[in-house]
């Protein structure tokens, strides 16, 4: 118990630029999901989007998808604050693309 005593004690407000830091880290974890979920071709946006870029049929679910990589993202901060040893166990489900 004492050493998550300890870790709570250490906690601190991120700075401006760190948040500006995990919302980037966020949103480009989302476009990578976006990008796994529904695309077959170009995701990079090198040419204007076309339907057979799309894929036929979308496997994995955007729903849970977005708060997986919040997760993802302030557990990033603190495992460099604390140069903690992480492990990140989320169940089984539709938020594969996520992780």
């Amino acid at each position: 118990m004492t050493q998550h005593t300890s870790l709570l004690a250490q906690s601190s407000q991120p700075s401006e630029h760190e948040l500006q830091d995990i919302d980037a880290y966020w949103r480009a974890a989302n476009y990578l999901t976006i990008g796994q979920i529904y695309l077959l071709d170009n995701p990079l946006l090198r040419e204007p989007l076309r339907l057979e870029h799309v894929k036929p049929r979308l496997l994995g679910h955007w729903g849970t998808s977005p708060g997986l990589s919040f997760i993802y993202a302030h557990l990033n901060r603190a495992i460099r604050l604390r140069d903690a040893n992480v492990i990140y166990v989320c169940g089984p489900g539709h938020g594969g693309p996520a992780m």
